[in-house]
């Protein structure tokens, strides 16, 4: 059947005349069905015909109208006269005659009875224009929604009396009363279809919309008819609405021409009523056709289907069912990217859940009825077990001989699940949508049904996504009416249908088999299923079915639902199907079962009978004592003689490269992922992970219970060294340490887990990462493991990596890594989608992540290489192989087809090892593809100089069957010699690498090992070992092949349970990195048989390179990319002519035959040459021309080298003549010339198999699902079930995109699957909350087999993970410090002289103000700044400048990484139990509220009130005092100068900060010690916000507006005078207590937010002498140290009391004086009340510390700084005074500027600047000072004189700060001139007699700097500087402010 065209009707007269019959007959009698699908099912005429008979039916239509309007219009109306009343009925408008009330207001509430088929309408009343009366009319006689295909005529009842029958509207109208004027028509009064509200009112809804023109008009205004493409939500889900009324009758309007099936349902135009509307209808009354994509179009010429523009008008014309309207043309093509057809390939109904079915798959259902006896001898008779699998309703009892036949019923659950609604339609109320119905249901199958091929097998995906795709294009009008808001795609939907009816369904359901060819055939039965079945059985018994598939059995009564079933008789089938029931374990049971009890045995002995001499073993035998001498000594010259060459050096293989493990940039990209999804999860306000707090990482992988992916993993985790990076082994690694690491999920599992949990319990500040690889492997849940028939070691990881300890674990993070992910992505997963890591594509933000020239080939790959174009297929199937299992699956049916798979396979490499090795005889018991395979292998080593060869992998899944495998293989290998030619290994999951001595020497070799005991322990290491690796096990548990691989044969793959993961999971294997630069075409003279014209026309030229895009093979070939013939060998049948061929090597000369003795190398050649392309063109499938061309242009180079090289033609002859092996023909003595040329032209196998992907044989039923596609354009294999333990959540999901990406494809997966009851994830529910997925899980995926040159791609990535989470978790606990020595110390005051002792812990008062004042700025942050002078300096600095480099002034500043103690100060990304109160961020509270406080207070020498604000938050409130009645701030709470508590910090502290809300080191937390303290942080009003999201529960200052672009002098400023009037506030209300003001608490701390952590030093004065003492530094709290400062004797007589910048290089000297008078910086205390008439410079945005340092004591106050303390500062790259940027206010365009245009001269066309006028003088005079002041510049000597300011002038000029107050402190002058003058903003105090006590150099200059031009001459007047100072107009600048940005103006003269 398949791709043929038999079977469908073509449209003849006689086919036209008996369609046309049967559409009479259905008209007149509604009881017999009517042929929808006749339509489906007939061709499709040509469109031009069919257009024109469209366009004819359309003109008759036309003509027919225009006869009734133009009779209507051309007379006067007539009046028409009603027939009276009958006597006493009711005449009453809105009433019928029988009195009952018709009007929807008074009915709209009440129950109306509304008969199947028809719907509620309103009709409108000439006398009562108001109301509209409700009817029932058949729907059959009202229009669509293009106002066609209403039959004529009427029939309705009324809803009143209810009285029924009404078959004239004339008659109906004069029952309820319409009382009309003219002809009753119902196009004019039925004019509203009624719908039923979301309350169940009746209402008036959508306009009837009937063909006249009024109506028309009205449907094009309307927006409710408007066609949209519905497609379906993603959040649709599964509801349990179903029907179980029989749907209304079926109308005959099917698209032909197609095979696609069709839901045949009604179409009613929407209601208008949008939101809830429930038609009144017990069915839905919008439904119509659907075609159903089973197959695309049959032939491509065919653009779309065309439907019919319905029944005629009058029903006397004939209407051809085929006469189509060419005005609603469907045009819809499902899948028009392949316009071949495809085969619904593959698969079967396993892949629906297994849970329905309870007990052995043999056991019949609990039936109902009568019971059914199924006959003896079923299975002798048919050769297959039947598959009966449960349909709609009842099923009756089997009884006798019930083994025989398999019951199932999951075709029953698929109807049952597609009969749901989805829950995407409930949010719009639509429940007028009905669910398929059971009919449809059931026709649908049927079509699916019959255009399966023979060789195919039923899939449930398929049928469900037909069902699913008829449901929706069956309900587009209601669904639009919810889409409105999508635009118009869809094409014009088709007229009304009307939906299929029990009494039709029997003969549709047979008319769609009657195309088939008895494939399908159709049972009814009149009463139960029973009879059905009986008679099924019988005709089995009779032979009746032996072309029938499938029978389908339908019970169709009218009064009850359907009763069906459908029984899978085809022999194929039936076998597929009842194995796919089996679980994986009952696979392996049963076939263990037939090994053990003998059953195989008559296989084998019909194997051993395949032999021309009746028995392999005695031709065996026989070949073996024959040949034993010759071969062995043929064999030892050939084997090692590359050894020889080796040794000698004249040869040896380059291409066994070993290398040092190394980090890929793709892994690198992965395990960077990894990192930044941790840091999500601890940067997330959830508190999951504090990365904060651990120290270390520890860690443990798990991998399946494989030996060798056990040793695998040790490997490579011994070769990263991961184990030493992360401090967690010593140096000598033995292989003991690395085992405690890994760990097998097998019996001893538990041990090593337990000792993991332990250690996490122990250490909880070591991060421990439990890493569970391959982790698809086994989700068994560990309850559904605890019964005894499962293995020991399922459901362990469940038991352990699901324990409520690991969950609970603060400590512990999971990362799932796998390939296959599908099955960890449920609705019920443990795993967030935001924690899911997908591997990165080739190319990442434009890096190429797989460079060195490497392309990774997975499945799309591998399907790509399927296609034409490319020079061989990577994917393949053996048809002959599949004939022969087909045939023996019938001759031994009580056999499981994998036993007879596996017997068959082993019986073909017997063959083809026979074969090549000369026993010629055995060709034909073998197929073209395991010859190919075999003669690879065994001539690999032979083209290498090192003897390197191939790996065949050979996937046997069933370990019993394996085992028979091997031991067939290795006798047959025995006896034929091969035993040192290539190894035979048998790969069991459980059990370790066995390999012989001779093998195990070669790989040292190659690999250079040493080591006396080496044995491999994992397939990478078997690398160029030429090898048939038997794999067994059920499923690949993450073992990595060598890229020695080039054939995996995975022919007996279990193909009947076909989920994705276990289709995926096999062909990983084969995944592989090839180089990218491959050559495509090779030169035919270094390689003599490359152009063997036998190899070129079959399939086994797989050593030709593949044909990347753009290569000379696809550029040749001038098809179109259809499908390639060469990946099935049909050609090639047991008798294929490929004899030739079959002696082939890849490199080697072919061996003649020996009957081809006579004949010359040319006739050999040209002969079979011939003979193939023969054979190829008797195939169906086309070759690619290319390989033709290639033949005949390079047949004649080949046969005359041949005929040149005498020596090896004579070499040939005399070999084969003597049967010989055919290694002699590289080592005969006889031909020295041709074993040079060979070794000249060989190539090493390992080589190129290294460059090319593996070659691929699937079974046929899995080749066909892989390489088939689905509507959407993905592989078939990707709409499967996703794995054996998870089912589909819902029929009624959309199919996956080919756009998907992977993070698209897991949340489709995790919206349409949940787990079944024995997945461990079954349980993971909470009410859909989020809270269930777990917030330390993670998951990577990533393709198989990622690995390059050996380095495994997952592995490598995770354990780069490990490295640098490592690292990162040191970074984290590390911070970088300023670590800077403290300048000028050699212009400290040299003196012997020490105030205190080395151990005081506090300063003497008296003391003290001894002690002089050093104005020197030591903090080196000010290593640019100017120095300042003072008379106690030896003035020798002249050096100063030389000693620091010049390029160092504008380096980075030197820091060191210090590790965060627990006393550390932390920013926002720190995450702890114990702060989480404290920064407010507690999940179980809501945010914490605040509320925000204005704070007025005024300052006069601003010259106005100032008005700040405060955001407290309710957890602060306690350190503020309000007013009581309005809860006004009145002031924040001071303690006494004598309160003393260890827990409390007496000073409030106040921290200034910008742009730093993240990074700014506001949490004091552990800082503090717990210790309550009051914390304020000082912000600018823009930046209100964000420092509040990010500090909850912190108190804010909020600076006024006018500051926002204000220094940090600024909010110094604030804070001082805003202290000092909270202190007059609280002295005011505490006086009221009776507290002397002089008690409150003056000091305040202002502190940097760059303030990490704090050191004591510590004085061991314990020595002989007093001046001896020792000293040691430590971290320290904050808490400690305030609490020290705080009780220092005399406390309140110090105004500024600071400490030291910390540095490693600190040295005694520094602090053998405890305490310095000096500048303080950083962090200080501060004694408002002293410093009451000091003020900070609120203009100032560098340097205020210095400046505010010099005026306190100038004002004769104390500072202090102790020395024995110091502050650690971290060094943040973001905010501070970064955030300052001067830019052009003229463009946005960031363009750099250097400080030289900071200013200008007035009025002059300068670019003016977007920046303070303060800060542009600033920076202006740190880097130009020189400008103003010349003869200062390196004179340290002279310094510049500063009157009441310190500005930076830069480092090579010195100042000299002078205070024009009264009473202050100021050096003495005497004996100084100085070289320049600044005055700054100079107020009141600065006199002309003050400037006068001063002398300067000749020459020297003054600046004075003023708000205004204005300013500066009332300046100059004021202080009489004309006297002394010289001014030019030129000499007056100002800052590059514009007028407004009010600049600041400097006038320069020089002194006379």
């Amino acid at each position: 059947m398949g791709n043929s065209y038999a079977g469908q009707l073509k449209t003849t007269r006689f086919e036209e005349v008996l369609h046309n019959s049967i559409e009479a007959s259905l008209r007149s009698n509604n009881l017999v069905p009517r042929p929808i699908f006749s339509q489906l099912y007939l061709e499709a005429e040509q469109q031009l015909s069919s257009l024109e008979a469209g366009s004819r039916a359309d003109n008759e239509e036309e003509e027919e109208e225009e006869e009734e309007e133009g009779s209507e219009s051309s007379s006067p109306p007539l009046s028409y006269q009603m027939k009276p009343p009958p006597e006493g009925c009711c005449t009453t408008d809105g009433f019928c005659q029988a009195g009952k009330d018709l009007r929807l207001v008074s009915i709209s509430n009440e129950h109306i009875e509304v008969p199947s088929g028809f719907l509620l309408v309103g009709a409108k009343s000439p006398n009562l224009p108001d109301h509209l009366l409700v009817c029932a009319v058949d729907k059959r006689f009202l229009p669509d929604d293009n106002g066609r295909n209403a039959l004529l005529g009427f029939s309705g009842n009324c809803v009143g009396c209810g009285k029924k029958g009404f078959c004239y509207f004339t008659e109906f109208s004069n029952h309820i009363n319409l009382k009309l004027t003219t002809q009753p028509k119902k196009q004019k009064h039925l004019k509203y279809y009624l719908v039923r509200n979301a309350q169940g009112t009746l209402t008036k809804g959508s306009v009837i919309c009937w063909k006249g023109a009024e109506f028309r008009g009205r449907q094009s205004s309307s927006s409710t008819c408007s066609s949209t493409l519905f497609q379906l939500p993603e959040s649709s889900g599964l509801s349990g609405s179903t029907s179980s009324e029989p749907p209304p009758a079926a109308n005959p309007s099917a698209p032909a021409g197609t095979q696609q099936t069709a839901a045949a349902i009604d179409h009613i135009p929407p209601t208008a009523v949008f939101g809830s509307a429930v038609y009144n209808g017990k069915e839905s009354p919008k439904q119509q056709l659907v075609k159903n994509n089973l197959s695309a179009l049959t032939r491509p010429s065919v653009l779309g289907t065309l439907t019919n523009s319905g029944p005629p008008k009058k029903r006397h014309k004939g209407w051809s069912p085929e006469s189509p309207s060419s005005t609603e043309t469907w045009n819809m093509q499902l899948n028009p990217q392949v316009p071949n057809r495809i085969k619904n390939d593959g698969g079967s109904l396993s892949s629906l859940p297994h849970s329905a079915l309870v007990g052995p798959a043999s056991s019949p259902m609990v039936g109902s009825g009568e019971p059914v006896s199924v006959p003896d001898n079923l299975l002798k008779i048919c050769k297959a077990k039947p598959v009966i699998f449960k349909g709609h309703g009842n099923f009756p009892y089997l009884c006798g001989n019930i083994s025989d036949v398999i019951v199932s019923p999951l075709l029953h659950t698929c109807y049952r699940n597609s009969q749901s609604l989805s829950r995407a339609y409930e949010q719009y109320g639509a429940s007028t949508i009905q669910p398929i119905s059971e009919e449809m249901q059931l026709l649908l199958t049927v079509y699916y049904l019959v255009q399966l091929a023979s060789d195919q097998v039923p899939l449930i995906e398929d049928l469900e996504q037909i069902f699913m795709r008829s449901w929706r294009e069956s309900h587009l009008s209601e669904i639009r009416q919810y889409q409105q808001a999508i635009p118009q795609t869809f094409p014009q939907v088709p007229s009304q249908i009307a939906a299929v009816t029990s009494a039709q369904l029997p003969w549709l359901a047979g008319l769609a088999a009657s195309s088939c060819n008895d494939s399908v055939h159709i049972i009814e039965c009149s009463y139960s299923l029973a009879e059905g079945l009986s008679e099924m059985f019988k005709l089995l018994i009779e032979g009746k079915l032996i072309k029938t598939n499938y029978v389908v059995i339908i019970c169709a009564n009218r009064n009850r639902a359907i009763d069906s079933c459908i029984v899978i008789t085809g022999k194929y089938q039936a076998r597929v199907l009842s194995e796919s029931m089996l679980t994986p374990s009952d696979y392996q049971k049963e076939v263990n079962y037939q090994l053990v009890t003998g059953k195989v045995e008559t296989l084998g002995s019909f194997f051993s009978t395949l032999c021309p001499e009746g028995d392999i073993d005695l031709l065996l035998e026989k070949f073996y004592q024959e040949n034993q001498g010759h071969i062995s000594s043929s064999l030892s010259a050939s084997v090692n003689k590359p050894t020889a060459l080796h040794e000698t050096g004249a040869a040896a293989c380059t291409s066994y490269e070993i290398e040092r493990h190394q980090i890929r940039p793709f892994q690198l990209a992965v395990a960077q992922k990894l990192l930044s999804h941790i840091c999500s999860i601890a940067d997330s306000s959830t508190q999951n992970l504090d990365l904060g707090s651990f120290e270390k990482i520890d860690f443990l992988i798990c991998v399946p219970p494989s030996e060798v992916t056990y040793q695998q993993t040790l490997f490579h985790l011994w070769h990263s060294g991961i184990l030493l990076e992360l401090g967690l082994e010593k140096e000598h690694l033995t292989k003991q340490r690395v085992e405690q690491y890994v760990m097998k999920l097998d019996a001893e599992a538990q041990i090593k887990f337990k000792v993991f949990l332990q250690n996490s319990m122990q250490n909880p500040h070591t991060l421990f990462v439990l890493i569970h690889d391959h982790a698809h492997w086994d989700l068994m849940s560990a309850m559904h493991s605890l019964y005894p028939q499962t293995e020991l070691s399922t459901g362990l990881v469940d038991r352990l990596l699901n324990c409520r300890e690991v969950k609970e674990a603060p400590n512990i993070v999971t990362l799932h890594v796998t390939s296959f992910p599908y099955a960890l992505q449920t609705q019920h997963t443990h795993i967030s989608p935001y924690n899911e890591i997908h591997w990165p594509s080739s190319y990442s933000n434009g890096v190429d992540l797989y460079h060195e020239n490497k392309k990774y080939f997975g499945l799309s790959e591998f399907i790509e290489s399927t296609l034409s174009g490319h020079s061989i297929p990577l994917l393949r199937y053996d048809s002959s192989f599949e004939a022969m299992v087909m045939a023996l699956g019938k001759r031994f049916p009580r056999l499981h087809s994998a036993v007879i798979r596996t017997f068959v396979l082993i019986q073909h490499y017997s063959a083809a090892m026979m074969a090549v090795c000369g026993l010629s005889q055995m060709k034909n018991y073998t197929s073209v593809e395991t010859l190919e395979i075999t003669q690879n292998l065994i001539n690999s080593s032979r083209q290498c100089p090192s003897g390197h060869g191939l790996m065949v992998v050979l996937r046997i899944p069933c370990t019993p069957l394996a085992a028979v495998a091997y031991e067939r293989l290795y006798n047959v290998r025995e006896r034929l010699a091969l035993e040192d030619n290539f190894e035979i290994i048998l790969g069991n999951p459980n059990s370790g690498i066995t390999i012989g001595k001779h093998f195990v020497e070669q790989l040292k070799v190659w690999q250079k090992i040493e080591d006396v005991d080496w044995r491999p322990q994992t397939y990478l290491e078997l690398e160029g070992l030429p090898c048939i690796l038997i794999f067994s096990g059920m499923d690949p548990q993450g073992e990595s092949l060598p890229r020695s691989l080039r054939y995996c044969d995975l022919r007996l793959i279990n193909s009947s349970s076909l989920v994705r993961t276990t289709l995926e999971q096999e062909l990983g294997l084969a995944a592989y990195f090839v180089s990218s630069e491959i050559h495509t075409e090779k030169p035919v003279v270094n390689d003599v048989l490359e152009s063997d014209p036998e190899k070129l026309s079959s399939t086994d030229n797989e050593d030709e390179e593949i044909a990347t895009e753009g290569s000379t093979s696809e550029k040749r070939s001038p098809m179109k990319r259809e499908r390639s013939c060469s990946h099935d060998s049909a050609s090639s049948s047991l008798s294929s002519k490929a004899s030739v061929t079959a002696f082939c090597s890849e490199s080697s000369p072919p061996l003649i035959a020996a009957g081809d003795t006579a004949k010359s190398p040319h006739q050999v050649l040209s002969n079979s040459a011939e003979e193939t392309t023969n054979n190829y063109e008797k195939q169906k499938q086309k070759v690619d021309k290319g390989a033709q061309t290639t033949i005949s242009k390079h047949l004649p180079l080949v046969t005359e080298q041949l005929d040149t090289k005498q020596n090896i033609k004579s070499a040939q002859i005399s070999i084969t003549s003597s049967s010989s092996s055919p290694f002699s023909s590289s080592s005969s003595s006889s031909a020295p010339a041709h074993n040079s040329f060979i070794l000249q032209t060989s190539q090493c196998s390992m080589t190129k198999a290294s460059k090319q992907p593996p070659i691929v044989f699937l079974p046929k039923l899995v080749y066909d699902i892989i390489t088939s596609t689905d509507s959407s354009g993905l592989p078939k294999s990707s709409s499967l079930l996703p794995y054996h333990s998870v089912m589909w959540a819902s029929s009624f999901r959309p199919l996956m995109s080919k756009m998907m990406t992977c993070t698209e494809q897991s949340l489709y997966y995790r919206q349409w699957t949940v787990p079944k009851p024995i997945h461990m994830d079954y349980n993971n529910r909470n009410e859909g909350r989020m809270d269930t997925f777990h917030p330390r899980r993670l998951l990577l995926s990533g393709p198989p087999q990622v690995c390059n040159k050996n380095k495994i791609g997952k592995t490598g990535a995770y354990l780069q993970f490990l490295s640098i989470l490592s690292r990162m978790l040191i970074r984290l606990t590390e911070v970088d410090v300023y670590d800077e020595e403290e300048i000028n110390i050699n212009i400290k005051e040299e003196s012997d002289q020490y105030y205190h002792q080395p151990g005081d812990m506090w300063p003497d008062l008296e003391t003290f103000k001894k002690m002089p004042f050093d104005y020197t700025i030591h903090d080196p942050k000010y290593e640019d700044a100017s120095l300042i002078c003072s008379k106690l300096q030896t003035i020798n600095s002249e050096d100063r400048s030389m000693s620091r480099r010049q390029e160092d002034m504008y380096t980075r500043r030197q820091t060191t990484r210090m590790r965060l103690s627990k006393y550390a100060a932390y920013n926002t990304y720190h995450h702890c139990e114990q702060c989480h109160q404290y920064m407010g961020f507690n999940p179980r509270y809501q945010l914490y509220e605040s509320t925000l406080h204005a704070f007025a207070f005024s300052y006069s020498m601003l010259g106005e009130e100032i008005q700040l604000h405060f955001i407290i938050p309710k957890s602060k409130e306690h350190h503020f005092v309000f007013s009581q009645p309005g809860r006004q701030l009145e002031s924040m709470r001071l303690p006494l100068v004598t309160d003393k508590s260890e827990d409390y910090i007496k000073s409030p502290t106040f921290t200034p900060t910008t742009g730093r809300h993240e990074h700014g080191l506001f949490n004091l937390y552990h800082a503090m010690d717990g210790a309550s303290h009051l914390h304020v942080l000082v912000v600018k009003e823009y930046e209100m916000a964000i420092y509040k999201k990010y500090w909850p529960n912190h108190i804010m200052l909020v600076l006024p507006s006018i500051f926002n672009s204000a220094g940090v002098g600024a909010a110094h400023f604030l804070i001082k005078e805003l202290s000092y009037h909270n202190l007059e506030l609280e002295r005011n209300r505490q006086e009221e207590l009776g507290i002397k003001p002089q008690d409150i608490w003056p000091f305040i701390v202002i502190s940097d937010d760059s303030c990490v952590m704090w050191n004591a030093v510590e004085v061991d004065c314990s020595g002989d002498r007093k001046s001896d003492y020792m000293w040691t530094e430590r971290n320290v709290s904050l808490k400690q140290i305030l609490q020290h400062i705080e009780a220092t004797p005399n406390v309140t007589h110090y105004a500024l009391i600071g400490m030291r910048k910390w540095s490693s290089k600190t040295n005694s000297a520094e602090i053998k004086e405890p305490f310095s008078c000096c500048h303080v910086h950083d962090f200080i205390m501060l004694n408002v009340d002293l410093t009451q008439n000091v003020q900070y410079n609120q203009n100032r945005f560098t340097c205020d510390d210095v400046d505010f340092n010099l005026r306190v004591h100038s004002a004769g106050l104390l500072i202090s700084r102790f020395n024995h303390f110091s502050v650690m500062k971290k060094q943040i790259a973001v905010g501070g005074q970064r955030s300052f940027h001067v830019k052009s206010k003229v463009s946005d365009t960031p363009v750099s500027i250097s400080p030289a245009q900071y200013i200008c001269a007035p009025d002059s066309k300068h670019t003016f600047l977007a920046a303070p006028a303060q800060l542009l003088l600033e920076k202006y005079l740190q880097y130009h000072s020189h400008r103003f002041f010349p003869l200062s510049v390196k004179n340290y000597s002279h310094p510049v004189l500063s009157v009441d300011c310190y500005l930076n002038l830069g480092p090579q000029i010195a100042v000299c700060y002078m205070s024009s107050r009264p009473h202050s402190l100021n050096i003495s002058s005497s004996g100084l001139t100085f070289s320049g003058l600044l005055l700054y903003l100079c107020d009141s105090f600065v006199v002309a007699s003050f400037l006068k006590k001063f002398h300067f150099l000749k020459g020297a200059t003054l600046c004075v700097i003023c708000q205004d031009r204005n300013s500066l001459r009332q300046t100059v007047v004021r202080l009489e500087l004309e006297d002394e100072w010289q001014f030019r107009l030129r000499d007056e600048f100002q800052t590059a402010n514009a007028k407004e940005d009010r600049p600041l103006f400097f006038l320069t003269g020089r002194h006379i």
